[in-house]
């Protein structure tokens, strides 16, 4: 069974996502701030960190390096309204697996567990 950590101050936003990837198998974990999902990765690292740009804590892109720092084998995605290129621009370097957008649902929990199995 995967385990997915979701970083996001408004879960219930997320609800569509989560539920999808619950179906599909995936023990969730929803966190309320950066300092959690660093405590959740210390303790054990998920197999994917979904990071969302609500956090009142921390930007997506400071949280995805510092979760590096903890465990470099720790996949992430981030949900952010960046286009692809100032997406890309910031994240470059990062190892980021994909950006969702906001508000993610069942078709963006597909298309990331479908990445997160391309990967391995």
């Amino acid at each position: 069974m995967r385990h997915i950590c979701i970083a996001s101050a408004d879960p219930e936003a997320l609800a569509p996502f989560i539920a999808a990837l619950a179906q599909a198998g995936c023990a969730v974990d929803c966190l309320p701030t950066a300092a959690a999902a660093a405590s959740a990765v210390r303790e054990k690292a998920p197999n994917l960190c979904v990071i969302d740009s609500d956090l009142p804590d921390s930007d997506a892109f400071a949280l995805v390096a510092g979760l590096l720092e903890i465990d470099a084998r720790v996949t992430s995605a981030v949900i952010s309204s960046l286009s692809d290129e100032a997406f890309h621009d910031v994240g470059e370097g990062l190892g980021i697996l994909m950006r969702l957008p906001p508000a993610p649902g069942s078709a963006e929990a597909a298309r990331l567990l479908a990445a997160l199995d391309a990967i391995g």
